[in-house]
């Protein structure tokens, strides 16, 4: 409880209430809330929950307890092959979602004795496989390496039973699927698998139904349970969240952007140009299609005095990491990125997700936006678009289900000066 507290966790969110008694109670699970909800502090409480009552039940039998030496003797050295095996497993879809979700699930194991291991591809070897020699009771990571570790003889799964899938739509979408359903059938056979995301869709059917008979389904939407559908089709905007399209000229759009992430703090309350311009500044995710645009963003707003960074797939993986920790810290103001970070990002006061560059899908759009208006706090989404693209961000809309506070032309104020 002390450790979920220092989480901000002192109350349940939705999203635990109604899924932590499930998962304690032994049950597959199917998840879904809107991003920000506490999914991660849902699965990773009761994981650990569960995992304590297994090893009371007697679960994990190859544990031998430490035997104490007798007075006078020396205690014998451990086996070397006796490091503890994992005994759950929590799989994402992207380096820096497994990342954060280590982050938050390590302080809730450590506070009774558990560990956690990161497994995650673009990194050297050895640090893992050291703790893995250690012992690791929880393992973290992607599929890829996950497996690659179990190919290689270092990695055991078969005394896994527990199996938590994050963002699994999102595994589906880069292809991952077969190397999740290869590694659950080396897991314990009647083990347990929780599947959480903001969105659960068509993608990740095979995976419920060879592996979640009878699974407990939770959806919360807006705090509530909802009925059975698919997202994005059902999906409705946070009331705590504006969403806002401006049409910028070609000419205008730098300049536009520039304006608006100066604003993020005033966007979050009121719409730019609404009398809130220049109040507070705030902390902007900036949203780009490509790795070159984003870093080239990135200087243009360097150049205008703002403390920004990129985020994208031509970076290192130690360079993403520092960079994200430095927006986490709020060491810098801006992190422009392209879709890599939409799933990746966990930082609950973000003022503004800005799209220089509009979504190509509904599902993009939600997980873009649901990096800002986390846990409560208030947010804007907005998204620049050129004249041409109208009728192509009125259909986007449409499947979301809603209509934006504004859609309309937007003039930079450095502009309408001249």
């Amino acid at each position: 409880m002390r450790a979920l507290a220092e989480l901000g966790a002192d109350r349940p969110f939705a999203i635990q209430a109604a899924t932590i008694p499930d998962v304690i109670a032994g049950h597959h699970l199917l998840g879904r809330a809107r991003t920000g909800s506490g999914k991660t502090i849902a699965f990773g409480a009761a994981l650990v929950e569960r995992l304590m009552l297994l090893k009371a039940e007697g679960a994990f039998p190859n544990e031998k307890p430490k035997e104490k030496a007798k007075r006078g003797e020396r205690s014998a050295r451990p086996d070397k092959h006796s490091a503890r095996a994992p005994k759950a497993l929590i799989l994402a879809p992207t380096r820096e979602l497994a990342l954060q979700i280590d982050r938050t699930v390590q302080p809730i194991a450590r506070s009774v004795g558990l560990f956690t291991g990161q497994f995650v591809g673009g990194q050297p070897f050895e640090p893992q496989l050291h703790a893995l020699k250690r012992g690791v009771d929880i393992a973290i990571g992607t599929p890829g390496r996950i497996e690659d570790l179990a190919k290689r003889g270092h990695l055991s799964l078969g005394q896994i039973a527990v199996t938590v899938i994050d963002e699994a739509d999102h595994m589906a979408e880069l292809g991952f699927i077969e190397p999740v359903q290869r590694i659950l059938r080396q897991t314990r056979k009647g083990g347990q698998r929780l599947l959480f995301s903001a969105t659960l869709d068509r993608g990740v059917d095979g995976l419920v139904r060879e592996f979640m008979p009878q699974p407990a389904i939770h959806e919360i939407s807006d705090g509530s349970e909802s009925g059975n559908s698919d997202l994005p089709g059902d999906w409705k905007p946070q009331t705590n969240v504006s969403h806002r399209v401006y049409i910028v000229l070609r000419e205008h759009k730098d300049a536009a952007l520039v304006e608006l992430v100066r604003n993020a703090g005033s966007a979050a309350a009121g719409a730019p140009g609404s009398g809130t311009r220049g109040k507070r500044r705030g902390r902007a995710v900036v949203f780009c299609r490509t790795r070159a645009y984003a870093e080239m963003v990135t200087e243009m707003l360097g150049q205008a005095g703002l403390n920004a960074i990129a985020l994208h797939g031509d970076l290192s993986q130690a360079r993403r990491e520092r960079n994200l920790e430095k927006f986490t810290q709020g060491k810098a103001e801006v992190l422009v990125a392209t879709d890599v970070a939409a799933r990746g990002i966990h930082v609950d006061d973000i003022d503004l997700v800005l799209q220089a560059d509009p979504p190509d899908d509904p599902k993009a759009y939600v997980h873009r936006a649901g990096r800002t208006g986390r846990v409560g706090r208030a947010g804007s989404v907005i998204t620049v678009i050129p004249r041409t693209r109208q009728k192509r961000t009125r259909e986007l809309f449409e499947a979301l289900g809603f209509e934006p506070e504004v859609f309309e032309d937007y003039l930079p104020e450095i502009t309408s000066k001249r």
